[in-house]
């Protein structure tokens, strides 16, 4: 009866441990995002995770801001969205469904890559190029 009942646990342990990695290799969808981080902090009381906002590019003529919450773990990646705060970037991001708790991060949008936009959208087909910082500075 003992054998059973450690079999059992040990196989519902294995199992659990089996669903955490599927859904961590696992995405559900991912993509991109355009428009400025606005808010990135290391957070948690124990699992520390890089937790940042985004406020995402909308039409002129709009007044209403969506924002994007992320959650980044790579330290390379944290590093490079902090040295392009304030600027326009697009934020490569793929989303985890099924990872319980907090310890993942808060959000379920795990940002795996950065890179600063080259240009600004005034509207669909209509562009303004952002010049190059060694261009802008003479």
């Amino acid at each position: 009866m003992r054998l059973k009942i450690a079999l059992s646990v040990v196989a519902l342990l294995l199992l659990i441990a089996a669903w955490f990695a599927f859904a961590w290799r696992w995405s559900y969808s991912e993509g991109e995002r355009a428009g400025w981080v606005q808010k990135f902090s290391r957070k948690g009381w124990v699992c520390k995770t890089w937790e940042g906002e985004q406020a995402l590019v909308s039409l002129p003529g709009t007044s209403t801001v969506e924002k994007f919450q992320f959650t980044v773990h790579d330290a390379a990646t944290a590093e490079a969205i902090n040295k392009v705060m304030g600027k326009r970037v697009n934020l490569h991001y793929e989303e985890k469904v099924g990872l319980p708790g907090s310890c993942f991060g808060e959000t379920r949008y795990f940002v795996t890559g950065v890179t600063a936009a080259d240009e600004i959208s005034l509207t669909p087909g209509v562009v303004v190029p952002v010049p190059p910082a060694s261009a802008a500075s003479h």
